[in-house]
């Protein structure tokens, strides 16, 4: 940038300042920042026009990214990315309208709005690109560790393993289901299998169609399954859509399930006398 236009910048650094933190104050209920306090909103503020101002060079040494940081602390907050945006326009609004206040730089308006653009438009660009990027990377993390939640493997007795189904089942769904399904079995040495249905709220003919693949597929690994959580409204529909789940037992209840499991282990639950 002209070392005459940032020689004004520098001079006039504390009113622009002043001047952009009061408008951000006002669009602060916009950022999503209402359960912050306020002297950590004017820390973020500080931070971000520090960011700027180290770009006034082209000659900026991005050895160490700070702005890669900056989008990956804004992430993490919970800040939208108007944030970022909304702070870059108003800090150029503001520039401008403290610099023309201020000095007579009218007819040299063109070449001082071309050079601000070169400045910031960068800037802006790889902000919202560090920030888009930290976004995705958390989104994928919460969608992975969210699928592994959707259908877990709970080893309930030695050799008994639970798979509470909950929600709607699809395609993807019943994938990793399936994948899940297996590396249990394996993993956790599954002799029995107990698939609970008890929170799935329809069971169609594709739904039934991936839970006899994921019994055949135990199967063929040397485990048993037995379907639990049969309610009344769900048997009617197995039969009336005429699906055949006579591969593997079915039961009312886990309790009823885990019983069944016991005795295809040869255990069975005991109940204690009680002492007189």
């Amino acid at each position: 940038m002209d070392k005459t236009i940032v020689k004004m910048i520098e001079e006039y650094k504390r009113h622009i300042n002043d001047r952009w933190e009061e408008r951000m104050k006002r669009h602060a209920s916009t950022h999503r920042v209402e359960d912050i306090t306020t002297e950590h909103y004017i820390q973020i503020n500080q931070v971000f026009l520090s960011l700027i101002y180290a770009h006034i060079s082209e000659e900026y040494d991005e050895s160490e990214d700070k702005v890669v940081q900056f989008a990956e602390q804004i992430t993490k907050s919970g800040w939208d990315l108007s944030y970022i945006t909304q702070g870059l326009q108003t800090f150029r609004r503001t520039l401008f309208d403290v610099l023309f206040e201020n000095m007579s730089v009218n007819e040299r308006a063109i070449e001082v709005y071309q050079q601000v653009d070169r400045w910031l438009d960068p800037l802006m660009n790889k902000l919202i690109d560090a920030t888009a990027m930290n976004w995705e990377d958390t989104v994928s993390m919460q969608k992975v560790a969210l699928k592994e939640l959707t259908a877990p493997l709970i080893p309930v007795f030695q050799n008994i393993s639970v798979m509470p189904l909950i929600g709607t089942i699809d395609t993807e769904r019943a994938k990793l289901i399936m994948e899940n399904l297996l590396h249990g079995v394996i993993k956790h040495r599954a002799q029995v299998v107990l698939i609970d249905i008890t929170g799935v709220p329809v069971v169609d003919t594709m739904v039934a169609h991936h839970i006899i693949q994921a019994a055949e597929a135990v199967r063929l690994i040397g485990a048993s399954c037995i379907l639990v959580g049969i309610r009344p409204e769900i048997a009617q529909t197995i039969v009336n859509l005429g699906i055949d789940l006579k591969q593997f037992p079915t039961k009312s209840t886990l309790y009823s399930g885990i019983q069944t499991a016991l005795k295809m282990t040869n255990r069975q639950i005991v109940e204690l006398q009680k002492e007189r």
